[in-house]
């Protein structure tokens, strides 16, 4: 001790609460310097009288420790739960505004793409306005050509779809009409059915549901153009397009004039049935007249 104050003051040091067991003891100390009448001077502070550190230290060094943390490499093994897409919905889920929605029925779905923001799936604009062109409407009231009728079996007169389109597209052009959904497809049993508007020119013509049978679900798909095409004939009836087969007197003139009904044998099961076909016409296999 005696040695330590010998060297201390040769040095100009003034050591303060320093003991010889606390030396021997190894305590942890720690020195401050400070400037006293321009000499250094050093004071020894024992470990259990110094200030705790301050919160600010403890933040800054969980703060560098959890960074650390964050940028080791994580080798724990892949989680089993699938990814989330990268799109905003899910299909079959919710949209990315959190509504539901089911796609997987799109079918049947009535708020359809091409129909949103659309007025024509409940607008009656232009309804009744005023006739179309004379022009216009000698074509759709033309008289119907004979040779274009048709019969089913069970003695119902009808003109092919096909005619009553090209009979539109010379009346209005190309473009200058369509067929509108007015709601989704409804299913009755084994009838698929929906409504549909017939816009001419940017008018509201007509209204009409069209209705298709189907068998199994293989068959929905064309059942949907089905119901298409008889809405289009029945919506064509308010623009007088083939009103004829609307007459029972010309039904019952025209097949008198050009049917015939006649019994047929089914070439398989062998069954008998009293059928109608147009007389320029031959009964098709598996029918046959014996």
């Amino acid at each position: 001790m005696q040695r330590l104050s010998l060297l201390s003051r040769a040095l100009g040091v003034y050591t303060v609460g320093f003991t010889k067991s606390q030396l021997s003891s190894g305590v942890r100390t720690a020195c401050v310097q400070q400037q006293v009448r321009g000499q250094s001077s050093v004071r020894v502070i024992p470990a259990y009288k110094r200030p705790s550190p301050s919160p600010a230290k403890e933040s800054s060094n969980s703060v560098q420790t959890s960074q650390a943390a964050e940028e080791e490499p994580d080798f724990s093994p892949p989680s089993s739960q699938p990814a989330t897409p990268a799109f905003g919905g899910e299909l079959g889920g919710r949209s990315g505004n959190g509504e539901q929605q089911d796609l997987s029925g799109s079918l049947f779905n009535p708020d359809e793409g091409y129909l949103q923001g659309s007025h024509w799936s409940t607008s009656f604009q232009g309804m009744a306005t005023q006739p179309f062109d004379p022009r216009i409407s000698e074509m759709l009231m033309a008289p119907v050509t004979e040779s274009d009728i048709e019969i089913k079996p069970d003695g119902l007169l009808y003109l092919p779809e096909i005619k009553y389109r090209r009979i539109l597209n010379r009346a209005f052009g190309p473009g200058g009409w369509g067929l509108v959904p007015r709601g989704a497809h409804s299913v009755s049993g084994r009838t698929l059915s929906r409504e549909y508007a017939l816009v001419c020119l940017g008018r509201f013509i007509s209204q009409a549901r069209g209705e298709q049978d189907f068998f199994d679900e293989s068959g929905l798909a064309t059942a949907t153009e089905g119901c298409k095409s008889n809405a289009l004939v029945r919506c064509c009836k308010d623009l007088g397009v083939a009103s004829e087969l609307w007459d029972p007197a010309f039904i019952t003139q025209f097949k008198a004039k050009r049917c015939v009904e006649e019994w047929v044998t089914h070439a398989v099961k062998g069954s008998k049935k009293r059928m109608w076909r147009l007389k320029e016409r031959q009964w098709d296999y598996p029918w046959t007249k014996k």
